[in-house]
């Protein structure tokens, strides 16, 4: 347990908190004294993330996708916490086609969990709020990048990189900060979801290992510990910016 206790009796809500970035990140929050709503779209999963989260963490089953299951996530929020004061908009999925065979519904599943849910998380959380709270919005390191196959998945991530800067604009005269975390590159059951065969993945670890300034893939705790940042009130003179937590990948 952290001395510091720098979230100490602050009420959270993550998306996408039962796997992965966001259960590292809800894990890091409980150890400096936060109580964290963590959400998922698998009941099995989200179960197992709050057992082992332990007390400290509510799990609430949503699909950002879905407005009624925000809704309802706005409703528990309230309930449990009566005010939220940080909320990291985590829940994401990736996926790489080529241009000619990106499909409608590939499309639309991209934009619609990573800006769309993102955004009506945001829309639907905004009301408990007060001044001080922090708003942490998932972007990534691919944000300013190209890549073939990409072009999707990319764009979504450029989007969320701008929304922290209309938003930080709307949401600065209540008190309120929205920041953009974007990580490069951590092995997580993230890329599990992709679709893509494992050997596809490794070869894009290796390429990314050889090209990235430190040599080396993330650690989902690193990341936890930048959207602690964030979160806190270390981070409380920033608003509308990006913290990059990537290697050096994309500045090279």
């Amino acid at each position: 347990m952290s001395t510091t206790q720098r979230l100490a009796h602050k009420k959270i809500v993550i998306t996408g908190g039962s796997t992965g970035l966001g259960f590292a990140t809800a894990r890091a929050f409980i150890q400096e004294g936060a109580r964290v709503i963590i959400t998922g779209k698998n009941e099995e999963r989200l179960a197992a993330a709050a057992r082992e989260l332990g007390a400290a963490a509510i799990p609430v089953l949503a699909d950002v996708r879905k407005l009624e299951d925000l809704d309802a996530l706005a409703r528990r929020a309230k309930e449990a916490f009566e005010h939220v004061d940080v909320v990291f908009a985590n829940a994401g999925i990736g996926g790489i086609m080529p241009l000619e065979h990106v499909t409608e519904a590939f499309f639309d599943d991209l934009f619609d969990t990573n800006v769309k849910g993102l955004f009506f998380t945001v829309q639907k959380l905004v009301g408990l709020l007060k001044p001080g709270s922090s708003i942490i919005l998932n972007s990534s390191a691919v944000n300013e990048k190209g890549a073939p196959a990409s072009t999707t998945y990319f764009a979504t991530k450029a989007a969320v990189r701008s929304l922290a800067r209309t938003l930080a604009s709307e949401l600065g005269s209540r008190g309120i900060r929205v920041n953009a975390l974007s990580p490069g590159m951590v092995p997580t059951e993230f890329q599990g979801k992709m679709g893509v065969p494992p050997e596809v993945i490794e070869g894009f670890y290796s390429a990314l290992r050889a090209t990235t300034p430190l040599g080396r893939l993330g650690q989902p705790e690193e990341i936890a510990r930048a959207a602690l940042f964030l979160a806190s009130d270390d981070s409380a003179f920033m608003t509308a910016s990006e913290l990059l937590i990537d290697g050096g990948y994309r500045d090279v």
